[in-house]
């Protein structure tokens, strides 16, 4: 029985050496939250309304710009997925892949080929296991990123986006990433960033026609003013999605973490009642052995007398 309990207490002294671990990690996902969701905050107004600006300069002149205009017959598309570098973060990953995957499955039933750009070492690795061809991707920033590195994944993008698609360029952008919801909610979410429409742009920017384009004309043209806007668009709503991926990631791995800490808890508390009865019957065992020697041994005096 001492050899049982023996085992008990190092799986006791183990499993609270990774709850000390498990809670390191959950306050440090907590602390981090709180900076992820005020860089959302920051940034989502400047997206929104350079997206407003982009489709009102879009919808008010009539330049036909490569990256506004629909095209007829659509044979090739982009998509980018954000995905972590790290692990432990519950089903973050794996549900933005997911997401991905069934946008891929609807683009090629529509007989679009689909390029893959993914930022995140957990989205390399799905495809570089199934041997899929990736046209691009990032790693190292995913917790943490900044706008430089929205800046380097939106390049190759843009190039892709402006070239014919004799070429090797694409006729649509898209963009899978997890939106931050709230502390317990994040959803992954697929939006096209190109080429852009009001549809897409939302209900602000449906009337940014009426409202803007009367009080500007477009200098030196519509077309010049596109061709500037358009790449900080595209960085911007990268940007963005960025940031709500880190917040989810953040909060996913609180959430993983206080998970992994619960159960470490429950698991020492069973951990030690089974060693507590072990210890009682191995303290029973020894007194019903000098109960029973004691007894013996007055069982033999008596015959000896």
């Amino acid at each position: 029985m001492g050899a049982q309990i023996r085992v008990y207490k190092r799986r006791i002294k183990s499993v609270t050496a990774t709850k000390k671990i498990t809670k390191a990690m959950e306050m440090i996902a907590a602390s981090r939250i709180i900076k992820a969701q005020r860089q959302v905050e920051a940034s989502s107004p400047y997206a929104r309304e350079l997206t407003r600006a982009v489709a009102a300069v879009a919808t008010g002149s009539n330049t036909q710009h490569p990256l506004t205009t629909e095209t007829e017959r659509p044979v090739r598309a982009a998509v980018l997925l954000v995905t972590s570098d790290r692990g432990l973060a519950g089903g973050y990953s794996s549900n933005a892949i997911k997401a991905a995957e069934t946008l891929r499955e609807k683009l090629v039933a529509e007989g679009k080929e689909v390029v893959q750009y993914v930022v995140g070492r957990k989205g390399v690795a799905y495809y570089t296991f199934r041997e899929r061809k990736l046209a691009d991707s990032w790693t190292g920033f995913t917790d943490s990123p900044s706008y430089a590195d929205a800046k380097a994944v939106a390049a190759p993008l843009i190039e892709a986006a402006v070239q014919d698609t004799a070429e090797g360029g694409v006729d649509e952008l898209h963009i899978v990433f997890t939106e931050f919801v709230s502390m317990m909610t994040q959803s992954p979410v697929e939006k096209r960033l190109l080429p852009l429409s009001l549809a897409e742009a939302g209900a602000a920017e449906q009337g940014a026609k009426a409202e803007i384009l009367p009080l500007f004309d477009f200098e030196p043209s519509a077309e010049e003013v596109l061709d500037a806007l358009l790449p900080r668009y595209v960085e911007s709503r990268i940007f963005n999605a960025l940031l709500q991926s880190a917040a989810s990631e953040h909060a996913a791995r609180r959430r993983a973490m206080k998970s992994a800490t619960d159960n470490a808890e429950e698991l020492i508390k069973s951990l030690t009642r089974l060693a507590n009865a072990a210890r009682q019957a191995d303290i029973t065992q020894e007194i019903s052995e000098i109960v029973g020697g004691a007894g013996a041994l007055a069982d033999a005096n008596a015959g000896s007398d």
